[in-house]
C-alpha cells in the first residue's frame, strides 16, 4: 500500500483506490475536517459582481462562521466577522443590500461599511480615543483575496497566496470569466436546500461523469424528445487533476448553451443570436478558444467545496456539512453582464430545468446521495467505496474517476489520521425540509 491511513487506501501496482465508508459517517472525522480543511483552506465567499458600489454587502455563513462582506467607501471589498465587538450580537441580519452603516440592534453601536466603529451610545463613558484605537471595529477575517472575480476567505493567516493555492484551476476560472467582454455577474436570487448525506458525496457527484446516462436518463430522454439535441454531439471529453485537490471534467455534450451553442429548441431567432455571440467570442479570443468556451462543458471543483458547473448554464455552488449525514447547499447563477433578454431567459431556464433543486438533475442526485448514505449504515460489513475507474489510463475519460482521486488524495493528506472507534458513528437524522429561491 502507498498510504497507511486506513480511511484511504491506494495500491498503484494493482490500480486500486478505495475510501473507507467510515469517513462518511463519523463525527470525529467531521471535526478533523473542520480543523484541517475548512479552517485551513481558501473558501469561496462571493463574487465581485455582488459589490458594485460602496455599501453593497452580503452576509454568508462560511465554515460555521457568520461573515459580513461589504464594499467600503474606497471601493475595496472586505470580509468581517459579523459579530459585534461589544457584546457579541450579530451586527447585520439581512442577507444582502446596500448600507452606509451597520447598527447593532442590541446596544446601538454603529459601524461603517469599512468595518470601523462610527458611533456608540454613551461614548463619553469610554476612554478618550477608544474609537480611534480600533478596539471597537469589526474584526476582519485573517485572509481575503479574489481571482477572476471569485472572492475567497481563509481563517488561516499563514495560508499560501490564493493564486498558488488555486494551482491549475486558474486556467478554468479564467475561461469562465472570458464568456463575457464586460464581465460576469451573479444573477438575482439563489438556491438553498439540504441533503441528508455526507458533503463528500456531493463533491464526488459534482465531478462524476459516470452516472449521467443511468441516473439522469429522464433528462436525456427529455432532450431527445423536445429539441433533437441528442441526435448530434455525443458525450466525449477528459478529466484532469489540477493540483491541490482541484479537478475538472471538460467534455462536449448535446444540450444547448446561451454561450454560442445552438439547439433547435432555441429557434431561428435564437440561432441568429447564437451566431452573433460566437462571432464576438472569435473576435475576442480566436477560433480555438471561442470553440472551447462555446462548445465544451466544464465541471470545475475547487477544493474543498466550491463547484462551478459551466455546462448548459453557469452555476456556482458551495455546501457545508452540519453533521456527517446532513449538509446545506447554496447555489447561484453566473451570467455575462451584457447578456440579451433572450439569452438570459434560456440561461435561467437551463439553470432551473437541470440544476435547480426542482429540476431534472438535482432531485436525481439527491436521491442517489441519500441512498448511498443509507447504504453506509452497513459500513462495518461493507466497508469500502471503490474509486479506481480509469486509474491505469494516461488520459482518463470524462467518465473515469481521476477527479475524485484528486480530491481524496488531498483530503487524505490533510485529514491523515486513523478513523474513529465504531461507537463514534452518528445515528440517522430526521428528514430535512428543502427550500429553494430561484434566480
Amino acid at each position: 500500500m502507498s498510504d497507511a491511513n486506513r480511511l484511504v487506501e491506494i495500491d498503484e501496482d494493482r490500480q486500486i483506490f478505495r475510501v473507507a465508508r467510515e469517513a462518511f459517517v463519523s463525527e470525529p472525522v467531521l471535526q478533523r475536517e473542520y480543523d484541517a480543511i475548512f479552517d485551513r483552506c481558501w473558501l469561496y465567499v462571493g463574487h465581485e459582481s455582488e459589490f458594485r458600489k460602496p455599501g453593497d454587502f452580503v452576509t454568508r455563513t462560511i465554515a460555521r462562521r457568520n461573515l459580513l462582506v461589504t464594499m467600503g467607501t474606497d471601493r475595496t471589498v472586505n470580509a468581517f466577522f459579523n459579530t459585534c465587538p461589544h457584546r457579541g450580537a450579530t451586527v447585520c441580519r439581512d442577507p444582502s443590500g446596500n448600507a452606509k452603516a451597520f447598527q447593532c440592534f442590541y446596544h446601538g453601536w454603529v459601524f461603517g461599511c469599512d468595518g470601523n466603529l462610527k458611533s456608540q451610545p454613551g461614548k463619553e463613558s469610554y476612554p478618550e480615543g477608544f474609537a480611534a484605537s480600533g478596539a471597537g471595529n469589526l474584526v476582519p477575517v485573517p485572509r481575503f483575496d479574489s481571482y477572476a472575480g471569485f472572492c475567497f476567505v481563509s481563517f488561516d493567516p499563514d495560508i499560501e497566496p490564493l493564486p498558488d493555492y488555486l494551482a491549475g484551476a486558474k486556467e478554468y476560472l479564467d475561461i469562465v470569466s472570458r464568456h463575457s467582454g464586460s464581465g460576469m455577474a451573479i444573477s438575482k436570487g439563489s438556491q438553498e436546500y439540504a441533503i441528508r448525506a455526507n458533503w463528500k458525496l456531493l463533491v464526488e457527484n459534482s465531478v462524476d461523469g459516470y452516472h449521467a446516462v443511468s441516473t439522469h436518463a429522464s433528462y436525456l430522454d427529455y432532450l431527445k424528445n423536445t429539441n433533437g439535441a441528442l441526435g448530434g454531439t455525443p458525450f466525449e471529453g477528459h478529466s484532469r487533476d489540477l493540483g491541490n485537490g482541484h479537478a475538472v471534467l471538460e467534455y462536449r455534450a448535446p444540450w444547448g448553451r446561451p454561450i454560442a451553442s445552438w439547439v433547435p429548441l432555441f429557434g431561428e431567432d435564437g440561432k441568429a443570436e447564437i451566431e452573433r455571440l460566437h462571432a464576438e467570442l472569435v473576435e475576442r479570443h480566436g477560433e480555438d478558444m471561442a470553440d472551447r468556451i462555446a462548445h465544451k462543458n466544464r465541471n470545475i471543483l475547487i477544493f474543498p467545496n466550491l463547484v462551478i458547473n459551466d455546462i448548459m448554464a453557469v452555476t456556482v455552488r458551495t455546501f457545508y456539512p452540519q453533521s456527517p449525514d446532513y449538509m446545506l447547499i447554496n447555489g447561484w447563477s453566473l451570467a455575462p453582464n451584457e447578456e440579451s433578454d433572450w439569452a438570459r431567459k434560456y440561461r435561467l431556464r437551463n439553470f432551473l430545468e437541470f440544476l435547480g433543486p426542482g429540476g431534472f438533475a438535482t432531485p436525481d442526485d439527491v436521491e442517489a446521495l441519500e441512498s448511498c448514505q443509507n447504504g453506509f449504515r452497513n459500513h462495518r460489513q461493507v466497508p469500502w467505496s471503490d474509486i479506481s475507474k480509469g486509474m491505469g489510463k494516461a488520459m482518463p475519460n470524462y467518465d473515469d474517476e481521476l477527479q475524485m482521486r484528486a480530491f481524496w488524495s488531498q483530503w487524505n493528506a490533510r485529514v491523515g489520521t486513523p478513523g474513529p472507534a465504531p461507537d463514534a458513528v452518528s445515528p440517522p437524522r430526521p428528514a430535512p425540509v428543502a427550500t429553494s429561491a430561484a434566480a
